[in-house]
């Protein structure tokens, strides 16, 4: 039975450290999966087929990437980019910034520290992808999807790694990325139905793309005619 289990958990679940649960040391040629070592291979192959087959697949770059520092950055979110492209049916929503979102998040829009799981629960998202998050707020993030979601959770880190997450990649950098977009790709081409091209998730993303273009049109009730006179200018004795 794997250490870690997908939530929801319960309001504070204790967090992996705390269960045991150690990241592999560098270079050891292993990941973490479900809080086990496993090789590293293993673990993309793992990602590769979780990715396809839960529902609502959703990429969730940090500001790390998405405000391109450097040119590597910019690379490796390219890379992020075509990671989505090539996972049928895969969303992105943002993480640019960590201050807190008041007076409320918009889940469809970004998802926030300091409250992730509504959006992962308003998007109905049962694998999430995070990349470009700084650590500290990831494991934040992540404990908390886990304590309240059903959420299989996918950390890209470019350091230690994240045992908070259901699978952490360490060192991510351009080759690892390709190795994941790569396994994506030979899963689907050997015959894996992702769940996009299911019934159930067709019929879904079919009716997100349709509030998503009725969203764009503003309804009758909610447009303003502007029924003043125009300003001519100021009056002499306006301050």
């Amino acid at each position: 039975m794997p250490k870690l289990e997908v939530g929801p958990v319960g309001l504070l679940p204790p967090s992996a450290a705390a269960m045991g649960i150690f990241q592999p040391i560098q270079g050891s040629g292993y990941d973490l999966v479900q809080g086990e070592h496993v090789p590293t291979q293993k673990a993309i192959e793992t990602l590769a087929t979780e990715l396809l087959t839960r529902r609502n697949p959703t990429l969730h770059p940090g500001p790390m990437i998405v405000w391109g520092w450097t040119e590597d950055t910019k690379h490796k979110a390219q890379l992020a980019l075509d990671l989505a492209a090539a996972v049928p049916g895969m969303n992105i929503i943002t993480m640019p910034d960590y201050r807190p979102i008041y007076p409320k998040i918009d889940p469809e829009r970004v998802i926030n520290p300091c409250h992730p799981n509504l959006t992962i629960m308003h998007n109905k998202i049962e694998c999430a992808v995070f990349i470009g998050l700084h650590c500290h707020f990831a494991n934040i993030t992540l404990k908390m999807i886990r304590a309240n979601t059903n959420c299989y959770t996918v950390a890209m880190c470019a350091y230690d790694g994240h045992e908070d997450a259901l699978l952490s990649l360490r060192d991510i950098d351009s080759s690892k990325l390709e190795s994941v977009i790569a396994e994506v790709k030979r899963q689907l081409s050997e015959g894996l139905t992702p769940w996009a091209k299911t019934p159930e998730g067709s019929e879904e993303l079919a009716e997100i793309k349709r509030l998503k273009e009725e969203a764009k049109i503003p309804k009758k009730e909610d447009t303003n005619i502007f029924m003043h006179e125009l300003e001519t200018g100021l009056d002499e004795n306006a301050e």
